[in-house]
């Protein structure tokens, strides 16, 4: 029941690109997306969030890479938060979790190939490391980060919080934090 004078909570937009037709093999794969970005929010109290997800290609995400990071190879995931200049994907300066309300956020890429043979590698559920690559393109997107231990643990165990609450194991059990 409702408080009086409580306001529902607004789920964020979550706008959808499909840039490459491998994804048509993963049909549910926004759905799973969509839950993960929402418990995500939930967590890190940005319910009025906006933001889209790329679904590509490792093609197309190894050009994202090497023009925006100077990483000529295909990655995973890579986010974009509003605002990124060519400098680099972050907002210079803004180290902080940013949790605003009423923002846009960005843009999160996924790339199929490099995404399905990791979770087939790790031996992991595909809609598993689709969840945790969803959540910490989101957690990028925020302004959390993994340069260095500290920021990686933090991040890290943010991550498992929100993916135990999806019934997602914890990506990071028994692995040093990643940089």
């Amino acid at each position: 029941m409702k408080r009086p004078g409580a306001r529902a909570a607004t789920k964020p937009v979550v706008e959808f690109v499909v840039k490459s037709a491998r994804w048509k093999a993963q049909p549910r794969a926004a759905a799973i997306i969509r839950k993960a970005i929402v418990a995500a929010a939930k967590t890190a109290s940005t319910p009025r969030a906006e933001l889209a997800i790329v679904l590509t290609n490792d093609s197309s995400i190894r050009a994202l890479n090497r023009d925006w990071r100077g990483l000529d190879a295909p990655t995973n995931v890579l986010s974009f938060p509003a605002g990124a200049s060519k400098a680099g994907p972050r907002v210079p300066g803004n180290r902080a979790p940013n949790r605003t309300p009423n923002r846009t956020l960005g843009d999160i890429v996924i790339a199929y190939q490099t995404m399905a043979r990791e979770a087939r590698d790790e031996d992991k559920p595909f809609a598993h490391h689709l969840a945790h690559l969803a959540v910490h393109g989101y957690l990028h997107l925020l302004g959390y980060d993994h340069d260095n231990d500290r920021d990686a643990h933090k991040m890290e165990r943010l991550e498992a919080k929100i993916l135990k609450r999806l019934g997602v194991p914890d990506p990071y059990a028994g692995h040093p934090p990643v940089r």
